[in-house]
């Protein structure tokens, strides 16, 4: 069917479609910018943390929508997380975590400052004077001073425990960085400082702390100071008075494991004022028994009145069987067998450097430097008058051993085998580049240098005229101008050297001397 419309309505017609097309075109447009040309919903994500850390994220701050973003917190040293505060995350607990990107937020890391625990104690023997003992609280990385203060007659020795951040763990007073709880020790021992260690050894500065060397018998020990009746622990240990009036204790005897092994070194001090009144008991000096392994050096040790005792007696050493060396010894010896101003017997040990000035006074085997040998003695002297019995000699009175580069001086009376230098050397006895000046003294067996020799001997002279005697069993007999010569020595193929004057030393030659002027002396003796 066809519709036909007047020209009015036709025209109205026209109109509307031309309004309809115009609409269509312009939704159609702003349709077209609303899906076409639009961007995503971004988020910005603010990040920040309390001192003691940082905040590390992935991207770099601004996150579209529904973005799952990964945030760590990183604590500087000493310092812990806590929380994280401010938005939702996925655990506010946890340093390492997420965040989901739904709106702009802010987030903040918590971090606080660790403290820790220092528990502090001691041995028996002093305390923990600062801090004080127990325990107490501390901020990470405090440094925190210690003090431990050790009893009347003790030491401090180290710290111990959790110590891996303490300044000098052999410091009494010292400092601990408090990076952890920490557990420590102050130990304290009868010694004035140092642990028995070759490194760091114990340290003696009074007469208490030399007793305990009894107890301690392989370690290591250094003098600090001298030792005299005015030092701790003198009346109680080395007096006339002591141990019912018998005085000084020796260190070590025959017993098992209660010799000592161990070093002793004096460090040029000396022990002075020592009183030994032990005639019924052998193996008597500052040291009654030495083994093998043991060590005594650089020590002088000067007498009260007298050392007595039965066998083996001296002032340093009753007997030796390890190295003694220089070392020295002033003052009276007494005792019955094998008595010396230093050491008693020298059982196969090594006595070398060394001095004796005191008179010693015994029956058999006694010696100024020595009482009998069966050991190696060298570079040594003794200037003390020698009284005895049989085998009585200025250096030793028996000699069993090796005797060389040695001096004796002082006067020499016995009765049996007594000579100037060695009363009697055995048949496994030698004596090379010695001498003596010793007025001699004696009934059979008498000589300016040795009463009776049966071993060897070289290269060694005496004084006949300070002597007092023309003939020995061995050496060669000069006056009094060939010992002050040095060409009688040199000739004999000493290590000598002429010095300008008896307070010159030359240490590159073994012994020196001032020219028609002194006997030899050695290099190493005190002027």
């Amino acid at each position: 069917m066809k519709i036909i419309l007047s020209s009015r309505r036709r025209h109205y017609v026209k109109r509307l479609g031309i309004f309809l097309i115009t609409v269509a075109l312009i939704v159609g447009i702003a349709g077209c910018e609303g899906s076409c040309s639009s961007t995503p919903v971004q988020y910005d994500l603010t990040t920040s943390s309390t001192a003691g850390g940082d905040v590390v994220i992935s991207g770099e701050g601004t996150y579209a929508d529904g973005a799952i973003v990964t945030m760590e917190a990183v604590a500087d040293e000493c310092y812990e997380f806590v929380n994280w505060t401010g938005a939702d995350v996925a655990d506010p607990y946890s340093p390492i975590t997420t965040i989901t990107m739904d709106e702009a937020k802010s987030i903040t890391a918590n971090f606080a400052l660790l403290s820790y625990d220092l528990t502090a104690d001691s041995t028996d023997g002093g305390e923990v004077t600062t801090p004080g003992e127990g325990t107490f609280t501390y901020d990470c990385g405090t440094v925190v001073d210690l003090v431990a203060t050790p009893d009347a007659y003790y030491g401090f020795v180290e710290w111990t425990g959790d110590v891996d951040t303490i300044a000098d763990v052999y410091a009494a007073s010292t400092a601990i960085t408090m990076n952890g709880d920490y557990s420590i020790t102050a130990n304290f021992i009868l010694f004035a400082g140092g642990n028995g260690t070759a490194e760091n050894p114990y340290q003696i500065a009074d007469w208490y702390h030399l007793d305990n060397v009894r107890n301690y018998l392989s370690s290591y020990f250094i003098v600090i100071n001298d030792l005299d009746s005015n030092s701790i622990g003198y009346t109680e240990l080395a007096s006339e008075t002591s141990h019912e009036g018998k005085g000084w204790e020796p260190i070590g005897s025959i017993a098992v494991n209660d010799a000592f092994v161990g070093s002793f070194d004096g460090q040029g001090y000396e022990i002075c004022d020592l009183f030994i009144d032990r005639p019924d008991e052998s193996d008597v000096g500052l040291f009654g028994v030495v083994e093998e392994l043991g060590v005594i050096e650089n020590v002088g040790v000067v007498v009260n009145g007298n050392v007595t005792g039965q066998d083996d007696v001296g002032v340093l050493v009753g007997k030796n069987e390890g190295t003694v060396s220089n070392s020295c010894s002033t003052g009276n010896v007494t005792g019955n067998l094998n008595v010396g101003g230093l050491v008693g017997w020298n059982f196969k040990g090594t006595v070398t450097d060394t001095y004796s000035t005191g008179n010693v006074t015994g029956l058999d085997n006694v010696g100024g430097l020595v009482g009998w040998n069966t050991g190696t003695m060298s570079n040594s002297y003794s200037t003390g008058g020698v009284t005895g019995n049989t085998s009585v000699g200025g250096l030793t009175g028996k000699n069993g051993g090796t005797a060389s580069n040695s001096y004796a001086t002082g006067s020499v009376t016995g009765d049996d085998n007594v000579g100037g230098l060695v009363g009697k050397n055995d048949n496994t006895g030698t004596v090379s580049n010695s001498y003596s000046t010793g007025s001699v003294t004696g009934n059979t067996h008498v000589g300016g240098l040795m009463g009776r020799n049966q071993g060897t001997e070289s290269n060694s002279f005496w004084d006949t005229e300070t002597s007092g005697q023309a003939t020995s069993d061995g050496g060669d007999g000069k006056t009094t101008a060939e010992m002050q010569d040095i060409t009688t020595f040199s000739g004999a193929g000493w290590d000598i050297i002429t010095v300008a004057n008896p307070g010159t030393r030359n240490p590159s030659y073994i012994w020196n001397i001032v020219n028609t002027v002194t006997y030899p002396f050695l290099s190493w003796q005190p002027v």
